[in-house]
């Protein structure tokens, strides 16, 4: 198994920056693609970034696409999403996911972390 444990959410103003980070522990954690998710309330859990296990391949969600950058460093088994340019529409929980595919399906990721509150006040 893989345990996954968001960091980094916070209270931001519109325009402002925050960086995520995804600490990872169990199976190796190169070995598995990764991806970001978020879940604003009453809303299902949306794609917002995935990257291949070498970092090399990376897709994004159109909303945040030249706004928001995924990135991993394998040797420190973390997992980072830089936010820029926040709006306020990016305010919800977000939740970072592992899986051996690379894909952008929530349903297919295998392990989750417990999430953290990204607010973007206006």
């Amino acid at each position: 198994q893989v345990q996954l444990v968001e960091s980094g959410g916070g209270l931001v103003q519109a325009g402002g920056s925050l960086k995520l980070s995804c600490a990872a522990s169990g199976r190796t954690f190169s070995a598995y693609a990764t991806g970001w998710f978020r879940q604003a309330p009453g809303k299902q859990r949306d794609f917002v970034a995935a990257i291949s296990t070498s970092g090399e391949t990376t897709y994004y969600a159109d909303s945040v696409k030249g706004r928001f950058t995924i990135s991993r460093d394998n040797a420190k088994n973390t997992l980072y999403l830089q936010m820029n340019s926040l709006k306020p529409d990016d305010t919800a929980v977000y939740y970072c996911a592992a899986d051996p595919r690379l894909t952008t399906a929530p349903s297919l990721y295998h392990y989750w972390g417990q999430g953290t509150q990204v607010t973007v006040s206006s």
